[in-house]
């Protein structure tokens, strides 16, 4: 499946921005931005992740939303 038809799989719907690269679930490995927003939002952000299409878009939201001071991972390849 090509990344660009590929939908987020907590909503089904929205274009992933993000990939988490250690799922507690691997049904739930890739989310739109309104989707990651709400985990970051709820405190429950992932933690090592790849950035889709070149965007640092989760990057953002971690420095946005994220008060809690841990590290996080930008996984290359």
């Amino acid at each position: 499946m090509g990344a660009h038809s590929r939908k987020c799989d907590w909503c089904g719907s929205g274009t992933p921005i993000v990939r988490d690269m250690e799922p507690v679930n691997t049904d739930y490995q890739y989310w739109c931005e309104e989707c990651a927003r709400a985990l970051v939002i709820k405190g429950d952000p992932i933690e090592t992740y790849r950035e889709l299409d070149g965007e640092p878009i989760y990057g953002r939201l971690l420095e946005e939303h994220c008060t809690l001071k841990r590290f996080y991972s930008f996984a290359t390849a």
